[in-house]
């Protein structure tokens, strides 16, 4: 069983020093200017010193203000925006944020879904029990790829979310709404993203310490093994498409926090690469996580190459759940797929 660490208990949550030493800390410029250049929104990188996966606000994003005062003007990925009160009715579009926003204990007005999934994933119903009543009357604004403008507007939000990926197309269109944020988006960049995001919500420290207690516990976790020993590989498929996860993926940040080492074949600078099933042998290492949607499981466990790897012959293969491993790239997630990457390869 996975041991989820709720938001809601922050001794569970506590900053810890040694944690914060370790990150890589970046100057936060002011907050008024022109939005980031458009060359500096890259899906795909999110480096920051040592570590692939960012640990903290991009230069010149977020407020100057302190936590809870308002008005504050947030800048991001499209320019500045001032959010005049404290947001009570959020509207999140992109990936990711429905999982910040909870784990940072508030439940939007309105949400958007994946593509032939419901409005809420099953991981975030049982992370939040608490939230389940709240979570059901939130407003369908349609899908991530394609929001409903007209419902976003009537869920009357006074904070719209929205990652770069339809950020620039949409934003003059939501700033006609309320308030909008745009944060960079992609697995590799969810740290920065959910500073960001709490920083808008005027609750940056709460944040910072969520992210310390992953640091930490995956920094302690790092000691008990040597570095880059064993390999973990992560592999997902949907039956259409099979892929493999690169070193800056979400999952793969995970596992450099952990201090857990990719097999060759993983370790390439994107988020992922497709594979056939004549090439699932690529995702062979130490310990294979895997999930699919649709026919995607059956399509990895039937592939005849499946059978061959050695992690397959070992019995360290481990079916894990698409929604938070693959899908949704959170403050929650992450720490599902940390404890249960912990669980398996600390149990040798």
């Amino acid at each position: 069983m996975i041991a989820f660490r709720s938001p809601s208990s922050p001794a569970r949550f506590r900053p810890f020093a040694a944690a914060v030493a370790a990150m890589t800390v970046l100057a936060l410029s002011g907050c008024a200017g022109a939005a980031a250049p458009a060359s500096s929104v890259d899906a795909e990188a999110g480096a920051s010193g040592e570590w692939v996966v960012s640990r903290d606000l991009e230069p010149g994003m977020g407020s100057t203000e302190p936590d809870g005062v308002f008005p504050r003007e947030v800048t991001h990925f499209e320019g500045v925006t001032e959010i005049p009160t404290r947001p009570s009715r959020i509207a999140v579009v992109s990936t990711g944020q429905l999982d910040a926003l909870l784990t940072l204990g508030t439940v939007p007005a309105a949400a958007t879904r994946a593509e032939n999934s419901g409005l809420v994933p099953d991981y975030l119903l049982d992370a939040f029990p608490q939230d389940v009543a709240a979570l059901a009357s939130m407003t369908d604004i349609g899908q991530r790829t394609e929001p409903d403008l007209e419902a976003v507007a009537q869920a009357a939000p006074d904070l719209i979310l929205i990652n770069a990926t339809r950020g620039a197309e949409l934003y003059d269109s939501l700033s006609a709404i309320a308030p909008t944020v745009v944060t960079k988006g992609n697995g590799v960049n969810w740290k920065s993203d959910f500073l960001l995001i709490a920083d808008a919500l005027g609750d940056e420290g709460a944040a910072r310490g969520i992210l310390d207690a992953l640091h930490s516990d995956s920094a302690a976790f790092a000691r008990t093994h040597p570095a880059g020993d064993p390999t973990v590989s992560f592999l997902q498929s949907t039956g259409d498409r099979t892929r493999i996860m690169g070193v800056p993926s979400f999952a793969g940040g995970i596992a450099e926090d952990l201090g857990l080492g990719r097999p060759a074949s993983q370790q390439f600078d994107e988020t992922s690469q497709e594979i056939s099933a004549e090439q699932i042998d690529l995702a062979d290492a130490d310990h294979v996580f895997y999930a699919g949607t649709g026919q995607g499981v059956a399509f990895i466990e039937e592939a005849p190459l499946w059978p061959t790897l050695d992690a397959v012959a070992a019995g360290r293969t481990t079916a894990v759940d698409f929604d938070p491993w693959f899908m949704n790239a959170g403050p929650t997630a992450a720490r599902i797929v940390q404890d249960e990457v912990t669980r398996v390869v600390g149990a040798d």
